[in-house]
């Protein structure tokens, strides 16, 4: 039997204390059924377990393999966890005899260890292999996707997903590059890059947009989050509050507009003889929308793109119902 061995590298839990109160885990809802939709390195999952009743569950779901490992010394019969999205999270649900829950945390950022291993590929400051997965055991590795991509294909990632006005210039130069050797470490991606962006933003390197587009990319993390919500919503009973913390721009726009369409429900012609209790019914209630305090950026600069949404599942009218 082999094991996995989780590299000694210190994570910092953003928004720790803010999204576990979010949950309101107090009175009757201290033994319901909470989901933590991405376990990291578990400092979500063990506050919320610290918590809970007796009779209460947590699951809890990862892609990586290393996290996988760390949730193995959570010692708790309250405590599942699944190594898979929580894009999976209806079927994964079901198939722990749980229909309905009453909260569910997701933390959409990447890990503090996942970005200091070397090994993992995600960061542009330390040479390592180029690989990016999150889940090591299945797909295709950066470097795998960078040698073999056509030109339009990279350029359209790069700009799309790491909001990158010089994805033209880079995109070419990727490809003149692989045409003479493989790209194959993150030091050399990031030479790549700076060869190829002509201005940098102040403070921020230029391999930082492309480096998240690539990430977002092989990991489908933008696709697992839109089916993410839906399952999460269709998962949370009446009065079940789901919290979302992102860290990029294209991840706080989707959970904006879901929560959105679920909250803001367009209204017939005040005209129309149509029963109030006929009328379309809101179906969230959003109830804040915060960001790390200064002092908490000033101890994790990571943390500091953080923006946590917070809303809650409204009842169906007993009529409409």
């Amino acid at each position: 039997m082999t094991t996995t061995t989780v590299p000694e590298f210190q994570h910092r839990t953003v928004l720790l204390d803010e999204a576990v109160d979010a949950l309101a885990l107090d009175g009757a809802r201290a033994d319901g059924v909470f989901v933590d939709g991405t376990f990291g390195r578990g400092g979500h999952s063990r506050l919320i377990l610290s918590k809970l009743g007796a009779k209460a569950r947590l699951i809890a779901f990862d892609k990586d393999p290393q996290a996988i490992a760390t949730a193995g010394q959570i010692n708790d019969p309250r405590f599942t966890i699944v190594h898979d999205s929580f894009a999976t999270m209806r079927a994964a649900l079901a198939a722990e005899g749980v229909d309905k829950v009453d909260g569910i945390l997701l933390d959409l950022g990447i890990s503090s260890p996942q970005v200091d291993d070397a090994a993992r590929g995600f960061s542009f400051r330390n040479d390592g292999p180029l690989d990016m997965r999150m889940d090591t055991t299945r797909g295709m590795s950066a470097a795998e996707w960078l040698a073999t991509e056509n030109e339009q294909t990279l350029e359209k990632v790069i700009k799309e997903y790491g909001e990158e006005r010089f994805a033209f210039q880079i995109a070419k130069a990727i490809v003149a590059r692989r045409a003479v050797e493989p790209i194959s470490t993150t030091r050399q991606l990031a030479g790549i890059v700076a060869g190829a962006v002509k201005t940098r933003e102040k403070g921020k390197d230029p391999a930082t947009r492309t480096f998240q587009a690539i990430r977002i990319f092989i990991n489908k993390e933008l696709e697992d989050l839109e089916v993410g919500l839906n399952h999460a919503y269709d998962s949370l009973a009446p009065g079940g509050i789901l919290a979302i913390i992102s860290f990029h721009s294209l991840e706080d726009r989707m959970v904006k507009r879901f929560f959105a369409s679920k909250a803001n429900v367009e209204q017939p012609d005040r005209r129309l003889p149509i029963r109030a209790v006929d009328l379309p019914q809101p179906e969230l209630k959003l109830l804040s929308k915060m960001k790390p305090s200064e002092q908490e950026v000033d101890a994790n600069p990571r943390a500091r793109s953080a923006v946590m949404r917070v809303a809650r599942r409204l009842p169906i009218p007993a009529e409409a119902a």
